[in-house]
């Protein structure tokens, strides 16, 4: 008799698997807190031992960045699919805000979405994580920066516009952050809203077109 698994059933299996420790920790540390929280808590909550947890995620903040991960890889991708001819930060915003279409369904393919607003608003109330975002944040800002160097055609380590670009477009969604965070009422669609807001009060000074002939 062939026991062998079927094509694909394993995968779903870790994924599923993943997808429940995830769960488990977002919801942990959303209510009982990020660092009272223990991975052996987190793997008990799924019946895993914390053996399997780390076969799924570094740590902790792994485990808290899961999701944010997904939409900072969307973010980048969308970045570089923008039609050349659009400007700098007319293709950072279009990006991003597209995005804010197709954001929701993502992450509710692992997380309800309220749990990953509540985890955005922890994020900001609690030190560890929040210098861990911002961390990250750096590191995606870097690889954008790259991707407008490479569109514009220039080179990133001597012309400083795509940085200034990418830092200025950063910090408004900081704003937005912060007025996520610290607000328990803004849902995805207000949230979209100001910050279509707050990107069309950016200035002109790089927000034209940087290519020459």
């Amino acid at each position: 008799m062939d026991t062998a698994t079927p094509p694909g059933l394993r995968e779903r299996k870790k994924r599923r698997t993943r997808d429940a420790l995830l769960r488990a920790a977002l919801e942990l540390f959303t209510t009982q807190g990020y660092e009272d929280t223990t991975v052996d808590e987190i793997a008990a909550a799924v019946d895993v031992s914390q053996r399997t947890f780390f076969r799924y995620f570094a740590g902790k903040e792994d485990a808290a960045f899961a999701v944010q991960e997904i939409t900072h890889t969307r973010f980048v991708a969308a970045v570089r699919e923008r039609p050349l001819d659009e400007a700098p930060l007319e293709a950072l915003r279009n990006a991003v805000l597209e995005g804010w279409d197709t954001i929701g369904a993502a992450v509710e393919q692992v997380v309800p979405i309220d749990l990953y607003l509540r985890m955005c608003r922890l994020t900001e109330s609690t030190p560890a994580l929040l210098a861990a975002h911002l961390r990250r944040n750096d590191e995606v800002a870097e690889e954008v920066a790259r991707i407008i160097a490479e569109r514009e055609g220039l080179d990133v380590d001597t012309d400083p516009r795509p940085r200034v670009a990418v830092a200025l477009f950063a910090g408004v969604i900081r704003v937005m952050e912060r007025l996520w965070g610290t607000s328990g009422d803004l849902g995805l669609p207000e949230l979209r809203a100001l910050t279509t807001r707050y990107l069309d009060a950016v200035g002109p000074v790089l927000a034209g077109k940087w290519r020459t002939g």
